[in-house]
């Protein structure tokens, strides 16, 4: 207790923890607390002035984070500082975070594919993701709706060389969705070949943050009308049209410059993916 805290003072109550600051040395293996990801220091970077840390798995996958607190050794919360003799290089990225790769080709498509609900989700996803997806040979491609989600995946006919990534609108406790996926998750043979995650929002539209667009939240939109023609409405742009949506659309679009505009939600659910599709076929 220090001198100048005067008032009553609860001496029963533990003292404050300090947390242990160590040096992101590289091979220094840690825990992501917020995703779970472990890893050992490989690069220490400055990008968009901030430091970030990679840290690279067993599978040699590499992933960034920010440096500073959230990150467990052996168990116990540690803060990662740069150390003081590191000088800490700016690293060129994708919008999606990761560090660009110099020179790089597309590679051939692989089998495996990213399924999502329609074309916009198609667009944001490749906006975001797409200098990673081309890199590993991913194709992303729009279902426009999954109420034949079983058919279209047995008629796909997934395998371990042929895995299927599907993101999913709106895949909360009750919803259509979420039955749909049920359904789907009980035929015999995909389990290991097919992964269905989801956002809990009515639309892709929703997990563009609310502070990219310069609005407080998105507008509540009564059931009675179209949803995305009540939300264009709301902002009062046209909205009676489907050309209307579109453009709609694409101006939403065009405020999204790299995931931090984009809720962590759609962010987390997509990185899943693309772990799944990419993991090596035991």
């Amino acid at each position: 207790m220090h001198f100048n805290q005067w008032g009553p003072q609860d001496l029963s109550a533990p003292p404050e923890r300090i947390i242990r600051k160590i040096e992101a040395r590289s091979g220094v293996v840690v825990e992501d607390v917020a995703t779970g990801w472990v890893g050992a220091v490989v690069r220490l970077e400055k990008s968009g002035g901030m430091h970030i840390v990679e840290l690279a798995d067993r599978r040699e996958k590499v992933r960034a984070f920010p440096l500073g607190p959230g990150f467990l050794l052996d168990g116990e919360p540690v803060e990662l500082v740069a150390p003081a003799t590191t000088a800490v290089r700016k690293a060129a990225r994708t919008a999606s975070g990761s560090v660009k790769v110099a020179d790089s080709r597309a590679k051939v498509a692989k089998a495996s594919r990213i399924w999502v609900e329609g074309k916009h989700d198609a667009e944001l996803v490749e906006k975001v993701w797409g200098d990673d997806l081309r890199v590993e040979g991913i194709v992303v491609e729009p279902l426009r709706g999954i109420d034949d989600l079983t058919a279209a995946v047995a008629a796909f006919s997934p395998g371990p060389n042929r895995r299927l990534g599907i993101l999913v609108d709106h895949l909360v406790p009750g919803s259509k969705e979420t039955r749909i996926v049920a359904n789907l998750m009980k035929t015999p043979g995909i389990s290991n070949n097919v992964l269905v995650v989801g956002h809990p929002y009515v639309d892709v539209w929703q997990a563009i943050k609310p502070s990219t667009l310069g609005i407080a939240a998105w507008p509540s939109i009564p059931r009675s009308m179209e949803w995305k023609q009540g939300i264009l409405q709301a902002f009062g742009w046209p909205h009676t049209t489907a050309e209307d949506i579109g453009l709609g659309w694409q101006r939403l679009l065009s405020r999204v410059n790299s995931y931090a505009d984009l809720e962590p939600s759609l962010l987390g659910r997509v990185e899943e993916v693309i772990d799944f599709l990419t993991a090596p076929v035991s």
